[in-house]
Parts: structure tokens; C-alpha cells; sequence
């Protein structure tokens, strides 16, 4: 989109009530409908890396449904993302359920195309094991990038029954495969027991810095969030996010959740507190709506995706101002 555009935003809400019309990300036009996007929203339906619990192919669309919700105007970062650049809703990447490694190309392939129009990416899951060729496509644009991955679990085992590409391992993979700026890696929010102490140790080895969720606890998120800035500088940053970095009683609709987490206001104030890292894509992942109650796990993960997408509406105007 040029400078002297004007973004297309949501469905006004005092004409057309909230819980009518068609159910893209925070009412949204579709991105065929707009004509070039600034922030491409993407579901990617996919569950088939899960090692417990399935039901995240269905997160997408419950995110989006509870997107609703969102309003224009984000006080908290003092922006109107949606008028600040065009943000549209790209649909669902379809890839095949029964086959991980065709679907973990078809998503790269996506990515590819995505990106290719000069957009970033705001991806909803699916499991955490479309986060390794978004990583891959973001990486053919920017070189490594850094990392800031909000999670539970570490998810860089190796593999699972012998498998190289399930939830548990993207981040192993992208370290393997030189994506990674190894120099700026964190884990924010892991906690919970561990198959053995040499995961840690294997992790440390990759380059991963962790922030456990009973650091945010005793250090506050205003701290954290100073310590990851910098940790990553003015590199290009992507973050994903499994939304069972919360805690059960903020997120339940989750696969494998954790005891002991952060809550929904702590994980909102630390991405707000990296609104001036180059943020060039993101994703939320691992939200379960068949798990989840009072659309309580939908309602966190769509307000994640909301600050995400301010941080990238508010840059991506600022550079055109300059």
C-alpha cells in the first residue's frame, strides 16, 4: 500500500452489530478485497505435529470469532493500528492433515507468497510446528532472524518416535538450519517438569536465553520486557507464541497445558514493551477452542494477536513518514 492510501478497516460496529457478518480477524476486509495488505492475518488449520491434546487446527477460526470483540483504537499503544496501515485477512493456508513434511512445504510456499507482496504476517494456528517454515520464508527476506519464542516447553527436542517435524522441535530445526540469529534467542514463560537436565543443557548449546514464568512473577514485565529488548537490538525479530505460556486458568484451551504460568495481562504488557523492536512477523499458536470455556484461551490469543499487529502497523507507518 502507498503512503497517500487510505486503509480499508473494520466493519463499523455502530451499524453492523459485532456477532453479525462473516468472521475475519477483528472484522477485517479479506485480503482479495483490498489491494495490496500491509499485514496479512493467515489461519494455518493444522494439528498433526501434536504429541497430546488435538483440536489446534480449529484455533484460527476460533481466534477470529473472538476478535470481535477488538475495537479500532488500542489505548494502550496510543495507535489505531487499522488506520495506520492496511491490515487484511488472508484466509487459511489449506495443507494436507495426514502428511507433515508436504504440509510443512505447503506453508512455506504461502509464506513465500505472502511475504513476497511486501507484507508481514500475522499467523494464527495450528500447532507449533508451523512456526519452522514461517521461520524458513521470513529468513529468505531478512537473513537470521532473532527470536523471541513465549511458550511453556522449550520445543527444541529432537524428535519425537522418530518424527523430525512435530510441535516439540521447530526451533531445534531452525537453529539446525542457520534461520536463527543465535546471538538473540529467548524463551519467555517455560516452566514444568523436563525429560532430563540435558535439555537445558542442549537448549543453552543452541543459544537460547530462558526467561522462566516465575521470572516474570518475581522481576515484573516491565523488567523482562527492558531484558529481551536488549537481548535483541535492531535485529529483525520474529515472536511466536504458544499460547500456553499462560497459565490453565487464562488459557485452558490449550494441548498440553502447564501449571504455574503467566497470566493474560503479564504476556500483553511485555509485547507492548516491545513496540520498538523491528518486528517483521509473528504467529499465535496452540489454541484449542474443544478444550477451551467462556472462549476464555480465543479471547487471550486474539488480544495477542492485536497488540502484535499494532507493533507492526505503528513501524510500518513510522518508516513511511521518514
Amino acid at each position: 500500500m502507498s503512503s497517500n492510501e487510505t486503509p480499508r478497516g473494520p466493519v463499523d460496529s455502530s451499524r453492523v452489530p459485532r456477532y453479525a457478518g462473516p468472521a475475519t480477524f477483528a472484522r477485517l476486509p479479506r485480503l482479495d478485497e483490498v489491494p495490496a495488505a500491509d499485514v496479512a492475518v493467515v489461519g494455518v488449520p493444522f494439528d498433526s505435529g501434536v504429541s497430546y491434546r488435538p483440536g489446534a487446527r480449529f484455533g484460527g477460526n476460533a481466534i477470529r470469532e473472538a476478535s470481535r470483540l477488538l475495537r479500532p483504537y488500542n489505548p494502550a499503544q496510543d495507535a489505531s493500528p487499522f488506520a495506520l496501515a492496511q491490515v487484511a485477512d488472508g484466509g487459511d493456508i489449506a495443507v494436507n492433515p495426514f502428511n507433515i513434511n508436504e504440509a510443512v512445504e505447503t506453508i512455506e510456499a504461502a509464506a513465500d507468497q505472502l511475504l513476497g507482496t511486501g507484507a508481514r504476517l500475522m499467523t494464527l494456528g495450528g500447532d507449533h510446528t508451523i512456526a519452522l517454515p514461517l521461520l524458513r520464508s521470513v529468513a529468505k527476506k531478512h537473513g537470521p532472524v532473532a527470536l523471541l519464542h513465549f511458550d511453556a516447553h522449550l520445543d527444541t527436542w529432537d524428535t519425537y518416535f522418530g518424527a523430525e517435524y512435530t510441535h516439540g522441535t521447530p526451533f531445534r530445526r531452525a537453529v539446525e538450519e542457520g534461520i536463527l540469529d543465535t546471538s538473540a534467542l529467548s524463551h519467555v514463560g517455560t516452566r514444568g517438569p523436563l525429560y532430563g537436565k540435558q535439555d537445558l543443557t542442549d537448549d543453552e548449546k543452541m543459544g537460547f536465553g530462558i526467561v522462566t514464568s516465575a521470572d516474570i512473577y518475581r522481576r515484573g514485565a516491565d523488567e523482562v520486557a527492558d531484558q529481551l529488548r536488549q537481548r535483541i537490538g535492531d535485529r529483525p525479530l520474529y515472536i511466536s507464541i504458544d499460547i500456553d505460556c499462560l497459565d490453565p486458568a487464562h488459557a485452558p484451551g490449550t494441548g498440553t497445558p502447564e501449571a504455574g504460568g503467566m497470566t493474560s495481562r503479564e504476556l500483553l504488557e511485555i509485547l507492548r514493551g516491545l513496540s520498538s523492536c523491528n518486528l517483521v512477523s509473528a504467529d499465535v499458536v496452540e489454541v484449542a477452542p474443544a478444550y477451551d470455556h467462556a472462549e476464555i484461551t480465543s479471547v487471550a490469543a486474539s488480544h495477542t494477536a492485536y497488540e502484535l499487529t499494532t507493533i507492526m502497523t505503528r513501524q510500518i507507518a513510522e518508516a513511511r513518514s521518514k
